[in-house]
């Protein structure tokens, strides 16, 4: 009696322990458990499965010479399989699709096979012709993102921002994707995706600007790592002009790289410029972009014009010159104001947190795929930092960032401020970091002193 006491006991730990471990090591609960049940019940009901989905077709005719021989009836050719192989969200298999057979069969019908599997989510990617990777998601990867652990690709200007939900990361390669646009209601986690961007940048050797016409609530804190910050229209305005004067600086060096001889390797960019004399790539961070295009009285439109004109020159030729735009809004349509679907059109990426109305996720998905718009407006408001991303070849997928707090993005522009690199028609616009002073200081000491950043 004992023994089987012991037993009983042994199972519920044992049982107790799978459940903490689900809950709170789900990659660990997926090794140990999951993949192996997964992938038996995977292999066990693959004909099954892929007969009762129209994923089989008729089998060949010396199959069924050979059946009639033996008295039986060939039964349907499901497509060839690999084994499946475990991944750190889930299991992938590679299929040779048979004649007939095209990609979109076998999206259409992802929905059946994640039910009858049992899985979280099936994912269909064509690799070559007549090949798919079929990818199995055991759990829903995005209930708790965390930063990743493992070395993923990076390098100048690539930072992995995001979970997909097909377990890879979303990374921002600003070299492919120039420009991108951010939208996203209150309270959407819009300003994580920003901070997580911005920390990314702080340790690169990149010059970054600010335009935050809310007083710089949202970009003050990075203040330490910023090459110039405009907390108004009319200091956005200047800091707009300065740009253009660095983008046409750039592209005078650029052309008399071109004309120094037939030894020189030609260039139509700053990317092929000899790394001893390219200039640092400028990302220009702009929070809130609705509030460029307001305008109370005539002044005001006329500002707002020239800001708008800029901004889409800067969207068109600031790519060659290593200037890149992060443009960020609740919604950014038509009504807006002259220039405003212009300027959307050159801004390839598209990143899409929950909104308010479905108008607001067209203007960002609609013109890269309606489903994508469609999942947009699906986005729960209890899921902060889950949004859609996509861009101009059509592809889109669910992404959620790392949670961020503003201490921690802000501590790492603190400690990376020692790689502001030097742009002089940027200084003007510095921003100004306000030092605490020190405990030991006596009482008299004037409330916290402000200092430029360079100093």
């Amino acid at each position: 009696m004992t023994d089987v006491v012991w037993v009983l006991g042994a199972g519920l730990l044992a049982l107790a322990a799978l459940l903490v471990i689900r809950h709170r090591l789900p990659v660990l609960f997926w090794w140990l458990v999951g993949y192996p049940v997964v992938s038996v019940r995977v292999l066990a009901s693959y004909r099954a499965t892929m007969d009762a989905c129209g994923l089989t077709v008729p089998a060949s005719a010396v199959r069924r010479a050979t059946a009639r021989v033996l008295g039986r009836e060939a039964a349907p050719v499901p497509p060839r399989r690999s084994l499946p192989c475990p991944t750190g969200s889930g299991l992938v298999m590679r299929l040779r699709m048979a004649a007939g057979q095209a990609p979109e069969d076998f999206t259409a019908s992802a929905d059946r096979l994640r039910h009858a599997w049992g899985a979280h989510a099936v994912h269909i990617r064509p690799t070559k012709p007549g090949r798919l990777e079929l990818r199995l998601i055991g759990w829903d990867v995005l209930a708790d993102v965390r930063p990743a652990r493992r070395r993923l690709r990076s390098g100048p200007l690539l930072l992995p921002l995001a979970l997909r939900e097909d377990g890879h990361w979303h990374v921002r390669d600003f070299r492919t994707v120039p420009h991108e646009l951010i939208l996203g209601a209150t309270q959407s986690g819009k300003s994580v995706y920003l901070r997580n961007l911005l920390c990314g940048l702080a340790r690169q050797p990149v010059a970054l600007v600010g335009i935050d016409c809310k007083w710089g609530v949202e970009l003050a804190p990075f203040a330490p790592r910023l090459s110039a910050l405009a907390d108004t229209p009319d200091r956005a305005n200047g800091i707009l002009d300065a740009l253009l004067e660095e983008m046409e600086a750039r592209f005078r060096l650029i052309g008399l790289l071109g004309g120094a001889g037939e030894d020189v390797r030609l260039t139509s960019d700053v990317w092929g410029l000899p790394e001893a004399i390219r200039p640092v790539p400028v990302v220009v961070v702009v929070d809130e972009v609705a509030e460029l295009f307001l305008a109370a009285g005539k002044e005001d439109e006329k500002r707002r014009d020239a800001m708008v004109t800029k901004l889409i020159r800067l969207a068109q030729l600031g790519r060659a010159a290593g200037i890149y735009l992060e443009v960020c809004g609740q919604r950014f349509g038509s009504e807006l104001g002259k220039g405003a679907t212009m300027l959307r059109a050159q801004l390839t990426g598209r990143v899409c947190h929950r909104v308010n109305d479905e108008t607001s996720a067209n203007m960002a998905l609609a013109d890269v795929a309606q489903e994508a718009a469609l999942a947009a407006t699906s986005i729960p408001a209890e899921r902060p930092g889950v949004a859609v991303v996509g861009d101009a070849s059509g592809g889109w997928s669910r992404v959620r960032s790392p949670h961020l707090t503003l201490d921690e993005a802000a501590a790492v522009c603190r400690d990376t401020s020692g790689l502001v690199p030097e742009l002089p028609r940027l200084d003007a616009f510095r921003p100004v970091v306000f030092v605490k002073p020190t405990e030991s200081a006596p009482s008299a000491t004037p409330a916290p002193t402000a200092r430029p950043v360079t100093e």
